[in-house]
Order: C-alpha cells, then sequence, then structure tokens
C-alpha cells in the first residue's frame, strides 16, 4: 500500500527527467579543515543543468560512514544555499553542521536547490512560471534533485548508505520529510521548524509565509501532511517544532502528531516518532540541537 501511495505522491511532482539516467560527478576542489575533508563537486543530476554540491567527511575515518543528506533552508537568502552546510545561518545554532556532524563521525552531502547558491541568477518566481509551462513544478524538480542526490551517494566507497539521515531546517526541513517518505533509503528523518499541516496553515491564513516553490498542484486532493508523513513510518523520524512558529500552526502540530502516534503504534515503533515543541520561534535552539544529535545517536 505505501509504495502504491509513493507512486502517486511522485507523480504529483509534475513531468520530472529519466530517474535512470547516470549520475556523473566532477570534483571541484579538496580542502582539509579542521575536522573534515571538503570536497567541492559540480554533479549531472537532472540533465538539465548542473548541481554544485559540498561533500563533506570527518578526518581520519577508515571504511563506509554513516552519512547525513542535509538540506539547506530558505529563509530569502538565495546567496547561502549549501554553504549553509559549512557557515551556518543566524536561525541555527554554531557550530555549523559541517563541523558537528563530522565530530561525530557522520559525513554530509548537501547541493545548492533551484535559485540558490551558485545556481542563483532567476527568480523562484520565474522558474516556477517557466517549468509550468513545461509540466514541471518547481518543488517536484528541488525534491528530484535530492532523490538523485542520493544516487550519488550510492556510488560513494566511503559512506554506508545503510546509514543514511536526511536533516533540515525551514524549507530543508519540508525537503527532508519529503524525501524520507519517497525514498525508504533514508532510514532516519529530521526536520527542523517546518512540519506544517496544509489544511492548518488554510485556516490560519498562512500561505504567504511560504515562497511560490512550496506548492504542488491539486497536493491536496490526494495527500494530507500527516499522510505523507506517514510514508516514512517505521522508520525513525524526528520533528521539532516552535509553538510560536506560524509557519507551523499548533492545531496543524497536534493533528499530524496524533495521526502518526497511531500510525507508528499499529506498526510497533511507537518510540520512532517523536515530536519535541518549544515555546520559541522558527529557529533551532541549544535544546534542539541536543535532541537530534542524540536521537541521531541513537538511531542511526
Amino acid at each position: 500500500m505505501n509504495e502504491q501511495r509513493r507512486h502517486e505522491l511522485y507523480a504529483l511532482l509534475g513531468d520530472l527527467p529519466d530517474r535512470n539516467r547516470p549520475v556523473e560527478v566532477q570534483k571541484i576542489a579538496e580542502e582539509r579543515r579542521e575536522t573534515y575533508v571538503l570536497e567541492k563537486l559540480l554533479l549531472d543530476l537532472n540533465g538539465i543543468e548542473p548541481v554544485p554540491a559540498y561533500f563533506t567527511r570527518p578526518l581520519e575515518s577508515a571504511g563506509r560512514v554513516p552519512v547525513i543528506l542535509y538540506n539547506h533552508a530558505h529563509g530569502g537568502d538565495f546567496v547561502l544555499g549549501k554553504d549553509e552546510l559549512l557557515d551556518g545561518r543566524v536561525q541555527l545554532q554554531k557550530p555549523p553542521y559541517a563541523e558537528v556532524l563530522a565530530r561525530q563521525r557522520y559525513a554530509a552531502l548537501a547541493i545548492d536547490a533551484w535559485a540558490f547558491g551558485e545556481r542563483r541568477g532567476r527568480t523562484q518566481e520565474a522558474l516556477f512560471k517557466r517549468m509550468l509551462w513545461q509540466g514541471q513544478i518547481l518543488w517536484g524538480m528541488m525534491v528530484y534533485d535530492s532523490l538523485r542526490a542520493i544516487d550519488y551517494l550510492a556510488t560513494r566507497d566511503d559512506v554506508d548508505l545503510n546509514r543514511l539521515a536526511t536533516l533540515g531546517l525551514s524549507m530543508g526541513s519540508t525537503m527532508a520529510w519529503w524525501v524520507a517518505a519517497l525514498d525508504e533509503r533514508v532510514k532516519v528523518c529530521v526536520d527542523l521548524c517546518c512540519l506544517t499541516d496544509f489544511q492548518a496553515l488554510l485556516d490560519a491564513d498562512g500561505l504567504d509565509g511560504h515562497g511560490v516553490y512550496y506548492y504542488v498542484p491539486r497536493l491536496l486532493q490526494h495527500f494530507s501532511t500527516a499522510e505523507i508523513n506517514a510514508l516514512i513510518a517505521p522508520r525513525p523520524h524526528l520533528s521539532l517544532a516552535g509553538n510560536f512558529d506560524k509557519l507551523t500552526p499548533r492545531a496543524g502540530l497536534d493533528r499530524v502528531d496524533t495521526a502518526l502516534r497511531d500510525v507508528y503504534a499499529e506498526l510497533g515503533a511507537s518510540e520512532a516518532w517523536k515530536l519535541v515543541r518549544y515555546d520559541t520561534g522558527h529557529f533551532e535552539t541549544a535544546a534542539m540541537r541536543v535532541e537530534i544529535l542524540s536521537f541521531l545517536g541513537r538511531f542511526l
């Protein structure tokens, strides 16, 4: 049943490139930093335009190591993109995740989403309109690149794809749970500050809080937020939210939490779903960072 629903969800994402085309990679540079080795890559994921990426691996690592697909946020900052992994952002705790993950002996991969980082130069609105005319959906193309990024990780002999997690804040949070729902190779999902219940967002008149990238035609005719996230079960899933975050209305968090508690309980995996809420807004707190590292340590 879940596989059928995954196909249904994927089909809503527009006319996507062939999933079976080979992934090609060009290494642009390699740098040794304090806690990790940084590879600067150019990936051919979609056959349309190259995708700049960073891969970090912990120093002195031997054999295959666990790996995190790191999804950057939006925040109206189209320059930052994948550099969020290395440099962080104001909504995230310090140190940046590249350093934190390396200290935990995790590798990480981050790509520039469409219109961000080294792929900027066109607005998301222009991309959305162009793609719509061509039968494509901007969010679908973004998700597609992330799925193909996992295909790239599968070609590496220094990562353990059986210990793959995905992690992100805000737009990166939404990407984390979409990718985990669509791809069972993701063993652990961690999302920060964007487990947004679609109906609750409508009820709160909060649609302008999300960029145009967020909206998928006919999605609500087929899926609720809880139904997408149910496709992750019984794999471990940690969600962290701020009670004062207008992008995640409280009523929606209640609804999703209730539904997923039931789903995970039915599968005998109650301990694998965890929503932790804080009296904060749309940012990572020190307590959230501790919770994330603990969850990854337990399940990855």
